[in-house]
């Protein structure tokens, strides 16, 4: 893994002129600095999808979509296709939250299905994965967040699996009232799906980026991103200024 992604989901967050003003203060900071090692992504609502993904075009930024139906096209109102995500430019896209788990009811086998549909688009699913606070008292944290691991990646072969990007968001970390987990939390589920990778086939480890997410700030990130099993760090809150974004990025080089 030569470079450690770095990235935000910006939620339903921001307005058009909001979304402007991240997107010029993002390239003028790229322009006066060099970042190589890292690979910056931002995924907005849809609704600025084509506006962020024309602005940043000139970049090396990818963007990305929150979401995306199992379904090709038809009677699915209100839901988005992978067609439409890639003509709107967006090359990644955001599977199976926290969120859309707990308020929209999806399930492991539904966020399957999506990647499945993600792939076939060439579109490259970031697929969350995360344990609750139960879980974790419980003590089954990774076989829990294993079972979303191997669930979501049923069906596929070991070529498309080298073309995800995984992220451990432990439930009880994200949102405002959310605590960071500690770096013996992020190594313990890091290390065991690492490990399952391996598993499945040794290369796979080195091609599927491992990010970690959930009350990621200036002050932790450089110890998230030092941990060895860490590929990178997927932010919420910490990074929705354009100013809170790019110190981050400057502590994990």
């Amino acid at each position: 893994m030569n470079r450690k992604w770095i990235g935000t989901s910006w939620k339903m967050n921001k307005t058009k002129a909001q979304a402007q003003l991240f997107c010029d203060g993002l390239k003028s900071w790229l322009s006066d600095n060099q970042v190589n090692d890292i690979q910056c992504f931002v995924i907005p609502p849809f609704t600025y999808l084509d506006f962020v993904a024309s602005q940043l075009e000139s970049s090396d930024v990818k963007v990305g979509a929150q979401n995306m139906a199992w379904a090709e096209n038809g009677a699915f109102t209100g839901e988005i296709s992978a067609e439409m995500l890639t003509d709107c430019g967006a090359t990644i896209v955001e599977l199976g939250h926290s969120e859309r788990r707990e308020y929209f009811a999806e399930t492991d086998e539904r966020v399957n299905a999506k990647v499945k549909t993600a792939l076939k688009h060439k579109l490259k699913p970031l697929i969350c994965v995360g344990d609750t606070l139960e879980q974790k008292h419980s003590g089954c944290s990774v076989e829990a967040v294993l079972c979303q691991v191997k669930q979501s990646l049923v069906g596929l072969s070991l070529i498309e699996v080298s073309n995800v990007i995984l992220a451990y968001e432990p439930v009880w970390a994200i949102g405002e009232h959310g605590q960071a987990a500690s770096i013996k939390d992020v190594e313990l589920v890091h290390c065991a799906i690492k490990a399952y990778l391996k598993s499945l086939d040794h290369g796979l480890v080195d091609d599927v980026p491992l990010l970690y997410g959930g009350s990621v700030n200036p002050s932790n990130a450089r110890d998230l991103i030092d941990c060895e099993f860490v590929d990178g760090l997927f932010i919420g809150r910490s990074a929705w200024q354009v100013e809170g974004y790019t110190q981050i990025i400057r502590l994990c080089q």
